[in-house]
């Protein structure tokens, strides 16, 4: 399999398209996802991100009258998807290795899964707070940060296994991280979230994807102040097409970002949601069009299982 920096370099300039999605919930078919994206096989994506979710707790109320907390995952399958996915699309792909819920063992033997079905690239993320928590807290034995998340894998890319004394056949990882280019929502100001950044990238990541933005302005800013602080790996802005105008209030509010007032304008212009993916389309096209002239390496969207609107912006741009 080929690595994600490989194929940035081997494009020479050119911008590639890649996407990301979501497992279904437990039970669903997975069909439904692959035949979603379909058809956006046209742009000839190199690799496809698969995103992992951590366990969530319910309570479930027993015969006796006692609750009893069940940790579930509602969207498991992860690694089986990448699977299916290189053997019907003949992509890369790309999981995402996260701290929360994962011992080191854990993460380990994950790792080894991944190295046998050939997957040479992961995006590594410390992942999101248990919602009945609020505070991100690692399961026992688990890592605290994506820097030591990372540190293991790289370990791993050397042979080097958690508790055996011989070393084992090395990994070939890719290491990808996530950027913010308006402030981790945790981060104390952004001073502190670039330090973060620059501690991962000199761990051994090779390649940033960024948070979504609607706003170019603010993935330029980004970009230049990664270079001044000495991170030259590539950085491949994520996308998502505005598409209802619950999203205006829901998106900054959990992603930490500003919407531009153009786009706020056009989408309070609108009557109906269909209305507002049409405009969150069109916002989409010009901005990939900006970061087409840009250079960026890739256009990275984030299809959140659909993909409808995100063919008719690759259509308006490639």
């Amino acid at each position: 399999m080929t690595k994600v920096t490989e194929y940035v370099r081997q494009a020479g300039g050119r911008t590639l398209f890649s996407l990301e999605i979501i497992p279904p919930l437990k039970g669903q078919n997975i069909n439904q996802l692959l035949d979603s994206i379909e058809p956006l096989m046209e742009f000839k994506p190199p690799f496809v991100d698969v995103t992992y979710h951590r366990e969530e707790v319910i309570d479930k109320q027993l015969p006796n009258g006692l609750i009893q907390r069940i940790p579930v995952r509602k969207r498991p399958g992860t690694v089986g998807i990448c699977a299916r996915l290189m053997e019907r699309f003949k992509v890369d792909a790309v999981p995402h290795v996260i701290c929360g819920g994962f011992t080191r063992e854990e993460t380990e033997d994950m790792l080894i899964d991944l190295h046998y079905l050939g997957i040479d690239n992961v995006l590594v993320l410390r992942g999101d707070a248990e919602k009945s928590v609020g505070v991100f807290m690692p399961k026992a034995g688990g890592h605290c940060y994506a820097s030591e998340l990372i540190e293991q894998v790289v370990s791993m890319n050397h042979g080097k296994l958690l508790h055996e004394e011989t070393e084992g056949t090395p990994t070939n990882f890719c290491i990808g991280v996530a950027g913010y280019p308006e402030k981790h929502l945790e981060a104390q100001d952004l001073d502190t979230d670039f330090r973060y950044l620059k501690k991962k990238v000199d761990a051994g990541a090779e390649y940033i994807v960024t948070q979504m933005f609607f706003d170019n302005q603010k993935y330029f800013r980004f970009v230049e102040r990664c270079r001044a602080e000495g991170i030259q790996v590539p950085i491949i802005p994520g996308l998502k097409p505005l598409s209802t105008k619950k999203q205006l209030s829901i998106l900054p509010r959990i992603f930490h970002l500003d919407m531009p007032p153009e786009l706020v304008a056009e989408v309070e212009k609108c009557d109906t949601d269909q209305q507002v993916r049409q405009v969150g389309i069109e916002w989409g096209i010009q901005q990939c069009r900006e970061l087409l002239a840009y250079g960026v390496p890739v256009l990275h969207f984030y299809t959140m299982g659909k993909s409808d609107n995100v063919l008719q912006i690759a259509r308006g741009v490639f």
